[in-house]
């Protein structure tokens, strides 16, 4: 199986710690979400478990190889990587775009295979009728749809991804949190980045908190979504309420609730 297996990862910048001694084995086939406050360090995790990062202790392994011993390359055909802020420096359009996905597999998938990768992603993004739009002339939720594409198109085993669903509206968050749960159905797995607890609750299978660098709740949902976690985590007071067949937290702060 691909499983992606940390083990006993640390990071620093400079004499700062980001991340101690990391534990995690994901799964493919299920939706991990990994949430925190700001400065927690789920951004840079992702980034090391994409094998862009160097961990100052402590290794990766992807499919039972050593991640850093794999070529970029090899990498990228077994990984995709969404970042939280993706550059788009030129105005070239969304087809386009959408195909820069399939570089890992230049001369190895036949330009059939390319161009079969590259509509089914679009579809999976409802981005198909904006295939000769200019990428740089869309707005940030449609950027960000077209982003995800992208991602898709690279048929990847994993598709790793930093809080990939800001400036989607409820909608379109909810179509792309659908395709990622098609994905994961099919057997890839998804890992993903997010701040909104509820959203989390949702739609993981699995959620990872990390505070201050450090693994604090591993579990279901319900498991790691503890009030009591999220008091020590957070500081806020949380309570599940019941919506549809699965329970959703509703954050309490000062009296006032936000689901």
């Amino acid at each position: 199986m691909n499983t992606i297996k940390v083990s006993q990862l640390s990071f620093s910048r400079g004499p700062r710690p980001i991340l101690t001694d990391i534990d995690l084995t994901l799964q493919p086939g299920r939706l991990t979400a990994i949430l925190g406050p700001n400065g927690a360090g789920k951004s840079t995790l992702l980034a090391n478990m994409a094998g862009l990062l160097k961990p100052n202790r402590g290794h990766i392994e992807l499919g039972g190889l050593e991640l850093r011993a794999l070529s970029s390359r090899e990498r990228a055909q077994r990984i995709a990587y969404l970042p939280q802020f993706p550059e788009i420096a030129w105005p070239i359009d969304v087809e386009t775009l959408v195909g820069l996905g399939r570089i890992p597999f230049a001369g190895v998938a036949t330009e059939r295979e390319d161009c079969r990768a590259v509509l089914h992603a679009m579809e999976m993004t409802a981005t198909s009728s904006w295939a000769r739009r200019i990428v740089t002339e869309l707005s940030g939720g449609e950027r960000a749809r077209v982003l995800l594409a992208r991602v898709f198109a690279g048929t990847s085993q994993w598709i790793l991804a930093d809080e990939p669903f800001t400036g989607l509206d409820p909608a379109h968050q909810f179509e792309a949190v659908e395709s990622l749960r098609r994905f994961a159905a099919e057997g890839g797995g998804v890992v993903l980045t997010v701040h909104d607890l509820s959203l989390a609750a949702r739609t993981a299978d699995r959620v990872v908190v990390l505070n201050d660098g450090r693994i604090v709740a591993d579990g279901t949902p319900e498991e790691a979504l503890d009030p009591a976690v999220l008091r020590s985590v957070y500081g806020v007071e949380t309570e599940w309420l019941v919506a549809g067949v699965r329970r959703t937290p509703v954050i309490a702060i000062h009296g006032r609730h936000f689901g």
